[in-house]
């Protein structure tokens, strides 16, 4: 689930941090804090399914409860489960993945029960939710799809969830994004590998190492890539002391990985950082960050420091 777009957004987050705060955040501490926030990250992914699972569960208890009323209603009798028996729900409480990770963390939603009662309504006037019970048919597909509208239309983008979240961690307030895309994925490929689609924390052993490893280097490589960065800003007559500095901490990071990562071709590099520029710097950093990452990456393959494409 953590894939390497999301390691370098926390590497480049990590680094800005240490760099303003050498003084008082240690190196060790350093890793050990972007170590947690990767962690963090994959937390989140599980609290959201966990709060999908949650939500089902508190409907089925009110559909019970309204059963033994005092003078229940027709349709309080015979409710209509569509909701409480969806087959998405189901087959990712089958996840194993899911299950362990849960068994070994325990995340619930349950102890904020005045939010879960208001998003569960918010949930059940939604539109999404109206059209999928007026549907009479009852497939894995549909029911995949309902959840992934329900999170783009209601929970995702609800101001409730987002303070919940805001409250529950520190290390959540830039993830939600992020990790909310990594869900919706995670539900559509439901649809074909079944609860064989619950990712993971990593894909593999290299993965789980690559964080670490990239904020390492651009720690112990900071002087070097200060001088190319320095060298190609002089060239095209910028002017070095105006260098937004979260743009000169993206490009530490960036040729880090460009001197110390031969397998990953240079194009990918060039645009992952180019984009979370974009996302995190200013309006021009992506325009700036292209020519001056493109002039250092041409130099190093003129040098033969580096071979790759």
């Amino acid at each position: 689930m953590i894939n390497r777009i999301l390691i370098r957004i926390k590497v480049v987050q990590m680094l800005y941090s240490y760099f303003l705060t050498k003084e008082e955040k240690s190196f060790v501490d350093a890793k050990k804090e972007l170590k947690k926030s990767l962690e963090m990250a994959y937390q989140l992914y599980n609290y959201i399914f966990v709060l999908m699972v949650e939500l089902t569960d508190l409907q089925d208890r009110r559909l019970d409860a309204a059963k033994n009323k005092y003078l229940p209603t027709e349709e309080d009798l015979n409710p209509n489960t569509k909701f409480v028996d969806n087959l998405f729900i189901k087959r990712l409480r089958n996840s194993q993945v899911f299950a362990d990770y849960q068994k070994e963390n325990k995340l619930t939603w349950l102890d904020d029960d005045i939010f879960m009662k208001l998003m569960l309504d918010k949930v059940l006037k939604s539109d999404v939710y109206v059209n999928y019970m007026n549907n009479g048919s009852n497939d894995f597909v549909e029911d995949c799809e309902l959840w992934r509208e329900l999170l783009k239309k209601v929970i995702l983008v609800d101001d409730d969830f987002t303070d919940q979240l805001e409250a529950k961690s520190v290390y959540w307030n830039d993830d939600l994004e992020t990790i909310g895309t990594f869900v919706i994925k995670t539900i559509k490929r439901f649809e074909n590998e079944g609860e064989k689609a619950f990712m993971p924390m990593y894909k593999d052993e290299e993965d789980s190492r690559f964080g670490e490893q990239l904020f390492t280097q651009a720690v112990q490589n900071r002087e070097r890539s200060d001088e190319l960065i320095n060298k190609f800003v002089q060239t095209e007559n910028w002017d070095t002391e105006r260098i937004a500095f979260m743009d000169r901490v993206v490009m530490n990071v960036a040729v880090a990985e460009v001197l110390n990562y031969p397998a990953i071709p240079t194009r990918v590099t060039l645009n992952e950082y180019i984009e979370i520029a974009k996302y995190y710097s200013t309006p021009r950093s992506g325009q700036f960050i292209n020519g001056i990452l493109n002039s250092i990456i041409n130099y190093l393959k003129d040098e033969r420091v580096i071979v790759k494409e």
